[in-house]
């Protein structure tokens, strides 16, 4: 797939499955404008793209204070232009007894995980009905959403609101032509890959844990321009562990 045309945003792009899909999307042709709030491993990345012969930026933004994002859209515009592709990313998890999680602790994490997904496709849709851009946006779940460890309602329950909120936004947007999909990784490795042990692997269908590339892939199958027939759709990207019984003998 070719994106040399195309334009980027993804937000919680300096670690982790955000850093692979900035790096993957820039090794495609991608223009990759990235967005975090640290700064240090933000700016690591966009200088390793531009190193690679790619085309990427990073900005600042705490994606859960609605005053930066739109100064991040103000600055975006002024600095880049339009984009063409969002990428909602940015998340945090917390496995905290419900009774012991504070009110603060749950908002951090329904405002980071949730909320920032409305506010930048609500903007960002807005920019592209005035410019008629047939934009694509790709929302990060999780299988947490539909299988839970205790402790997780927090982290569940905003990814499951991702992903109701994907086909919700899919429908209101589909008569401006913009694409609203999701993706719910399951266990993928962004770090020492090599450390991890053969049960590790065996537990999932595929036989091998999941890496920031097979998320990567499943993005670019989600934002061809081409596949216009795909919406409201997530796409569980977990080696099929979600689809694996489990009996204990």
């Amino acid at each position: 797939m070719n994106f040399t045309e195309d334009t980027v945003l993804i937000t919680g792009a300096s670690n982790g499955i955000g850093r692979g899909l900035a790096l993957s999307y820039a090794a495609q042709g991608a223009k990759v404008i990235t967005c975090d709030k640290d700064e240090e491993h933000g700016r690591q990345l966009v200088g390793e793209i531009r190193e690679q012969g790619g085309n990427g930026y990073f900005y600042s933004c705490d994606v859960t204070d609605p005053q930066q994002i739109e100064k991040l859209f103000t600055t975006i515009e002024e600095e880049i232009g339009t984009f063409t592709i969002l990428i909602n990313n940015a998340g945090i998890s917390s496995f905290k007894s419900m009774f012991e999680l504070e009110i603060e602790e749950w908002e951090e994490i329904i405002h980071t995980n949730l909320r920032s997904v409305f506010l930048f496709s609500k903007l960002t849709s807005g920019i592209w009905k005035e410019n008629n851009i047939q934009g694509r946006i790709v929302n990060m779940a999780s299988t947490r959403a539909f299988m839970s460890e205790p402790d997780s309602e927090g982290y569940a329950a905003s990814k499951g609101g991702i992903i109701a909120l994907t086909h919700a936004m899919a429908a209101s947007l589909s008569k401006d032509s913009i694409r609203v999909n999701s993706i719910s990784p399951g266990w993928i490795q962004t770090e020492n890959y090599e450390d991890l042990r053969d049960k590790d692997h065996l537990q999932h269908l595929s036989n091998r844990t999941g890496k920031p590339e097979d998320v990567a892939k499943a993005c670019f199958y989600l934002t061809d321009i081409e596949n216009d027939f795909v919406t409201g759709e997530n796409l569980v990207i977990d080696g099929g562990m979600t689809r694996k019984m489990i009996y204990e003998h």
